[in-house]
């Protein structure tokens, strides 16, 4: 009797299973999906950039003007251990390009953001303003120095896709802190 019942019930679950395959089968073909779609959103980064400009050190770097494909995928502003700006995009390409800020000393700073570039010793001319060249084995980057604050754009989007971003990056001042009254 033991077996009987062991025997209906293996032969239960066979026939389990082959009514969920079917009901999944039936869902996959009659629910709608688009296997084109971009799985990546575009991040809308206007109210982190405002904050970021008011609560920085530092002139806050973000692109202005910049061709049509480019797309905006993530942004983060920490206000402490260094003041950290990110703004990462998907190039027309789809690589990636970030542009990284911080008063964190560059020696530091650069080889995190770049995930372990080395500087050249190069540099190269963007929008009038030589930025130091940086290759690493996944990003490449060129890097900044202003007074407190570095900038860097880097990511695996070629070199020049790379000077495109830095040259559509503008800045604004830190806000003043309000006077009292």
């Amino acid at each position: 009797m033991a077996s009987k019942r062991g025997k209906q019930t293996v032969r239960d679950m066979i026939l389990s299973m082959l009514v969920i395959t079917a009901v999944a089968g039936v869902v996959y073909i009659f629910i709608p999906h688009d296997d084109k779609a971009d799985p990546i959103k575009a991040v809308d980064y206007r109210v982190e950039l405002a904050t970021a400009r008011r609560a920085a050190p530092y002139p806050v770097a973000a692109p202005a003007g910049l061709p049509e494909g480019w797309k905006p995928t993530s942004v983060s502003y920490e206000g402490h251990n260094g003041a950290g700006w990110h703004l990462g995009f998907l190039d027309p390409d789809k690589r990636y390009v970030a542009v990284e800020q911080s008063t964190t000393p560059a020696k530091k700073y650069v080889p995190e953001v770049s995930r372990d570039a080395r500087n050249t010793g190069r540099t190269r001319e963007v929008s009038g303003r030589d930025w130091e060249i940086w290759n690493g084995p996944k990003y490449d980057a060129l890097v900044l120095h202003a007074e407190g604050v570095t900038t860097v754009v880097t990511g695996s989007a070629p070199a020049d896709r790379l000077a495109e971003m830095a040259a559509a990056l503008k800045t604004a001042a830190p806000s003043a802190a309000p006077s009292a009254s």
